[in-house]
């Protein structure tokens, strides 16, 4: 089968662990173009990565007969208009999560998806390694019973920025919208329903972007569910998850990023265990889906559909806060 042949919208720098390097490993896909709003920033990162042609602009990316797929890693602001754009031109998306600024958007995404017959897959990376399949095991199993409860939290320390996207409104930025999508994901795929939020408060690095982000949910089969996520300098390091039964309990330490260190931590009646898994990256699994997706195989597990879910549940979230829906 001929190569899947990407372009990459923007020089962005999760570009090169997301798809560059894993490119270099798949089979059957090449990155053969990128376009940047700067064209020597373009030339630059072409150069260093070796990506043969660089293109004028985002329009002749993604109108280009030799590309087959587009990745949007742009702002979260952009992710709506480019990947419908690119879909329209019948190309597939890997898009960057979070899918978009807010629900209504996801849904017009979505339907774009849906009407060109193209692939559209949110980047959940982390879904598509063997560590998220061996946490959805033990539970499916019945180990540790009915699940009551799913706490998530995913903090980085991150000095506060005035220029950097993250922390600006017009461009969808919030710790919620950045490491927080990762722990609604996390909790709405284990709770296989969606929450009612209960609570949420967050702190702030002005009047609508949240640096710190807690909310409690409940969800339609009763199991009760925490996040906390953030961008903020202090608290440190915490990427882990908790799952509680009648039976037993799992942590799961590193569930976004297991590449770099994992375990699961599983105790029972029966006793404890700790089992780690590969440090292979989730973006080579999340990679090599896409391509099966894009010829026809049901791997898209964070497709379009998903993608919308999960922006209603952020949205809710944010109006819990008392703070605005993030608005392109």
């Amino acid at each position: 089968m001929t190569a899947l042949r990407f372009g990459i919208l923007g020089a962005a720098r999760i570009a090169p662990p997301a798809l560059i390097k894993p490119a270099r490993v798949v089979s059957d896909v090449q990155v053969v173009a990128v376009a940047a709003r700067d064209k020597k920033k373009a030339d630059a990162f072409a150069q260093r990565h070796k990506i043969p042609r660089v293109l004028d602009s985002y329009d002749a990316l993604v109108n280009d007969a030799n590309i087959d797929a587009i990745y949007n890693p742009l702002p979260n602001s952009a992710h709506h208009e480019w990947t419908i754009k690119a879909l329209r031109a019948g190309k597939h998306v890997l898009c960057e999560k979070p899918i978009a600024s807010n629900a209504r958007e996801a849904e017009e995404m979505q339907r774009a998806a849906e009407e060109t017959g193209r692939v559209l897959m949110e980047a959940f990376h982390y879904r598509y390694h063997p560590l998220a399949l061996r946490v959805e095991k033990i539970i499916s199993s019945g180990e540790l019973g009915s699940v009551r409860e799913l706490e998530a939290d995913f903090f980085i320390p991150l000095f506060l920025r005035p220029r950097d996207i993250r922390f600006q409104y017009e461009l969808a930025g919030g710790a919620l919208m950045d490491t927080g999508c990762y722990c609604v994901s996390f909790l709405r795929w284990l709770a296989k329903c969606e929450p009612t939020i209960l609570s949420a408060r967050a702190r702030k690095a002005s009047p609508e972007v949240d640096r710190l982000m807690f909310a409690e949910m409940l969800f339609e089969n009763g199991v009760r569910a925490k996040l906390g996520c953030s961008l903020a300098a202090f608290p440190p390091v915490k990427i882990s998850a908790r799952v509680v039964g009648d039976r037993g309990e799992m942590r799961i330490t590193n569930p976004f990023v297991p590449q770099r260190f994992n375990s699961i931590r599983v105790e029972t009646k029966g006793g404890t265990r700790r089992e780690r898994f590969t440090h292979e990256p989730t973006y080579n699994f999340q990679l090599r889906a896409f391509l099966a997706a894009t010829r026809g195989e049901n791997t898209n597990i964070t497709d379009g559909k998903e993608g919308v879910k999960n922006m209603r549940v952020i949205d809710s979230i944010y109006e819990k806060a008392g703070m605005k829906v993030r608005a392109a």
